[in-house]
């Protein structure tokens, strides 16, 4: 029975990880692998075995935030079958695919960089999962990436980020990572007791009972200082004035920071400017950096992609940024629907090992990108949860609570790479309230026009953010 708990618990970690590349071709994606002999990815090479995140040695969980109550917290995740592997991937790869088709379009705003944290989203919409009944429930979980019995896997998966991809490991040398949930709630309601178990003790959710009737105003101020304070300032507001109101009785939250250093960093002394094409034909001066270094690199015939990766702590886990540039200067788009079309694509398009490098630019860019996701979801068939005829009863532990609905999803992500490395950060803000291969040779990578990127940990495969760049000199 505790094997049977086991396999589905670790299963999750790829629903996840194709929510996010689902969310990849969205913004136009880069990457995951399935051929990687260094930095070798067990989940999608279908390789894992039992011992490959028990053997992580991931540093205990952080005790420094405030919980509502205690939690049993396991130390190390339970590990899951190649096969309830593969068979989430197949699940979340329908979800991508869809996801993309309604994000990725050179009409959605072709002069526009763009990230987003697809991790973010999708624990924020599985803990609204956790509050949802009947249909809506199951609407939720088909979107997410699985069928009615899917909750348990979300949940597990949320307990494993929660706990262990997301683990700070600044204090042996590897990326500063904050990662937060949070529920803020009417003091006039009180939260079930069953959904509150999972929030504190799958998610390490805060509970917050706030005044929405007499104080909505206030209250939005004190989850926009939550969401800053973890986020390190990077996002000082995620929710707009006006978008709580006095009819508001629940927000679901989620943030998460992202600091990390690359293995090798560039030289900022040889940081120089350089001609970046856009989409329309143009160019811009952009500072780009540069490297002799070997690097991570793979060729094909219209696409080069590089693998950054960052330092490594004490554990075993491992982040990096893929880059994936299109041979064309115009192909961004071709690339999008390449994602879109074809399944397999991003499995086998990773630099497998280190190639000697002829001359390396990558422009320094900054990214700040927020949106509204209600419209997105519903035409991707998520449309009960933002209806009248809503089930978010188990949420509260109260007669009201069959008159909720979802009224708005925020999400904003920044990025910003330079020569040390990367500094990222997310959050999502959901509103609830009453209804009325190669060869040893010298490679070159130039990316000077259009590309996509992707930052993840690759072990497990969990994505953090993703998103394209067609100017680097926008400002955030």
């Amino acid at each position: 029975m505790a094997a049977a708990a086991a396999a589905k618990r670790l299963s999750v970690a790829h629903q996840q990880t194709r929510f996010a590349l689902c969310l990849a071709a969205a913004l136009c994606l880069a990457a995951a692998a399935m051929r990687l002999s260094v930095v070798h990815s067990p989940v999608l090479s279908g390789k894992i075995t039992r011992n490959t995140l028990q053997d992580m040695e991931i540093a205990p969980p952080r005790s420094d935030l405030p919980f509502s109550s205690p939690a049993a917290i396991p130390q190390r995740p339970s590990m899951a079958t190649a096969d309830d592997i593969r068979l989430s991937i197949s699940h979340q790869t329908r979800f991508a695919l869809r996801l993309a088709a309604a994000i990725s379009s050179p009409s959605k705003a072709p002069a526009t960089n763009r990230a987003f944290s697809p991790l973010s989203l999708h624990v924020a919409l599985s803990l609204l999962a956790a509050g949802a009944g009947g249909t809506t429930r199951d609407q939720l979980l088909a979107v997410l990436g699985g069928g009615p019995a899917a909750a348990e896997s979300l949940h597990a998966l949320a307990e494993q980020v929660a706990h262990v991809v997301m683990a700070d490991g600044s204090a042996a040398g590897g990326p500063r990572i904050e990662f937060a949930d949070a529920v803020f709630f009417d003091k006039s309601l009180r939260l079930n007791p069953a959904f509150e178990e999972i929030a504190v003790g799958k998610y390490k959710a805060e509970t917050h009972s706030v005044d929405f009737r007499e104080k909505a105003a206030e209250v939005s101020d004190q989850v926009n200082s939550w969401v800053e304070k973890v986020t390190s300032g990077l996002i000082k507001q995620i929710l707009p004035p006006g978008s709580v109101n006095q009819r508001t009785r629940l927000v679901l939250g989620n943030a998460l920071y992202f600091k990390g250093a690359w293995t090798k960093k560039f030289d900022a002394s040889k940081t120089r400017d350089g001609e970046f094409h856009l989409l329309d034909g143009s160019s811009v001066q952009a500072p780009f950096m540069s490297s002799k270094d070997d690097q991570y690199m793979a060729s094909y015939d219209n696409l080069k992609v590089l693998r950054l990766p960052y330092q490594q702590g004490g554990d075993k886990k491992q982040f990096s940024m893929y880059i994936l540039l299109p041979k064309a200067q115009d192909d961004l788009w071709s690339l999008a629907e390449k994602l879109r079309s074809e399944p397999e694509f991003l499995d086998k398009h990773i630099p497998a090992w280190k190639v000697p490098v002829g001359q390396i630019k990558i422009p320094k860019f900054n990214i700040s990108y927020g949106f509204e996701a209600s419209k997105l979801l519903k035409s991707m068939g998520l449309e009960l949860p933002f209806s009248g005829g809503a089930n978010l009863s188990e949420f509260f532990d109260s007669h009201m609570r069959q008159r909720l609905f979802v009224s708005s999803i925020f999400h904003k992500s920044v990025v910003e790479v330079n020569e040390e490395g990367t500094e990222a950060a997310a959050a999502t803000a959901i509103v609830v309230g009453l209804t009325s291969v190669g060869h040893r040779m010298t490679m070159d990578f130039i990316a000077d026009h259009p590309f996509l990127f992707v930052i993840r940990e690759d072990t497990t495969g969990v994505v953090l953010f993703i998103g394209h760049v067609v100017n680097p000199l926008l400002a955030p």
